[in-house]
C-alpha cells in the first residue's frame, strides 16, 4: 500500500453554532485529514503533538482507523492545543473566541522513519516553518506534496509561507485566502499568480459553493452537494483535503484528470463532516454511505448535451 504522511494539529475544539454548542471535543486539522483519508486503501501516519491531557480513547480511535500515531508526540505535563469559535447564522463566517497554542508553541515535528519515504505528503494548516521542517526530513522526494494554509500565516509569517509554497505541488486554500495571497480579486487571476509562486496545481475551496482546480490554463469545478442540513462546518476543509490526498495516494495517479476525481472524493467526504458536530459523523461513517453519496455526486454533475 502507498504511504500518506499527514502533518497538522491534533486538538480540542469548543464549537458554538445556531444549532447548539459543545464542550471540549476532538478536533485539529490532522485529525480530520486522517479520518477522511482512512476511507482509502493506504498506510497513513500523523505527525503532531498533544499534551498528557489528551484522552487515551482519542488515541485509540485514531489507531482503530489504521492511522499510525508513532509521530504523535505526547508532552508530559503539557496541555493540548485548544480552539473555540462561534459561527454566525449563515455558517460561512465565525468568530474565534479563544486560541491556546499550549504544546503547539514549541512543536518540533519528528517524521517516523517508516514514513520518510512517503508517496504523498499532506501538510495541514500549521506554521510554515513546521511544514518546511517536515519536508527537510524526507529521505526520498514525495510524488506529490499538498499544502493547506490560512490567512493567519499570510498575516504573520508571509516570508516563511512563500518559502514553503515554492516546495509544494498542490496548494489548497479558500477563496478569501487566494485573494489575499495573490492580491487579485478574480479567482482565475489569483490562481495564475499563485502558480508563479511554485505550485503546479491550485485548489480553491468555496465552501457550500464547491471547489475549483487550476493547472496552467486548465480549470475544473466541482459543486458542493446540496444538503438538507448543515450543522457544523468545522473541519470541512481539512476533511476535503484528506479525501483529496487519500484518493491520490490510493490511485497512484497525479494527472490533472485524476485530480478531478480527487476533488469530487474530497467534496463527497466533506459533505458528511458538516452534518454533525466536530468529528462525530466522520467517526461513525460507513464506506457504503460514502459510495452511495458518491453516486449522488455523479448524478448531480453528469449530463449529455449535443454540440
Amino acid at each position: 500500500m502507498n504511504k500518506l504522511l499527514i502533518v497538522g494539529t491534533v486538538a480540542f475544539d469548543a464549537i458554538e453554532t445556531p444549532f447548539g454548542k459543545t464542550d471540549k471535543i476532538l478536533g485539529g486539522a490532522a485529525t480530520y485529514i486522517g479520518l477522511s483519508a482512512s476511507f482509502f486503501n493506504l498506510q497513513s501516519a500523523i505527525v503532531s503533538v498533544v499534551g498528557d491531557d489528551f484522552p487515551q480513547e482519542y488515541l485509540d480511535l485514531l489507531t482503530s482507523k489504521n492511522i499510525d500515531i508513532s509521530g504523535l508526540e505526547v508532552v508530559k505535563g503539557g496541555k493540548t492545543f485548544f480552539w473555540s469559535g462561534r459561527y454566525h447564522n449563515d455558517l460561512n463566517s465565525r468568530d474565534t473566541l479563544d486560541t491556546q497554542l499550549n504544546v503547539l508553541a514549541d512543536f518540533q515535528p519528528k517524521v517516523p522513519q517508516d514514513y520518510k519515504n512517503s508517496d504523498i505528503v499532506m501538510l495541514g494548516n500549521l506554521h510554515p516553518l513546521v511544514q518546511s521542517s517536515v519536508l527537510d526530513q524526507m529521505e526520498t522526494q514525495p510524488k506529490l506534496v499538498v499544502l493547506d494554509t490560512m490567512n493567519f500565516w499570510m498575516d504573520c509569517a508571509l516570508p516563511e509561507l512563500l518559502e514553503v509554497i515554492k516546495r509544494v505541488d498542490v496548494i489548497t486554500i479558500n477563496d478569501e485566502e487566494a485573494r489575499q495571497l495573490s492580491g487579485e480579486y478574480s479567482l482565475v487571476k489569483a490562481a495564475a499568480k499563485i502558480h508563479t509562486m511554485g505550485p503546479k496545481y491550485v485548489v480553491i475551496k468555496k465552501g457550500e459553493h464547491g471547489a475549483l482546480l487550476f493547472h496552467n490554463k486548465e480549470v475544473f469545478f466541482a459543486p458542493a452537494l446540496p444538503l438538507e442540513e448543515v450543522f457544523d462546518p468545522t473541519g470541512a476543509g481539512d476533511t476535503f483535503a484528506g479525501g483529496f490526498a487519500g484518493y491520490i495516494t490510493q490511485s497512484e495517479n497525479i494527472s490533472f484528470d485524476n485530480m478531478k476525481n480527487a476533488i469530487i472524493q474530497g467534496s463527497n467526504l466533506a459533505s458528511f463532516c458538516v452534518e454533525k458536530f466536530g468529528t462525530e459523523k466522520m467517526v461513525t461513517l460507513q464506506k457504503s454511505d460514502v459510495l452511495s453519496r458518491l453516486q449522488q455526486f455523479k448524478s448531480l454533475t453528469q449530463f449529455d448535451i449535443e454540440l
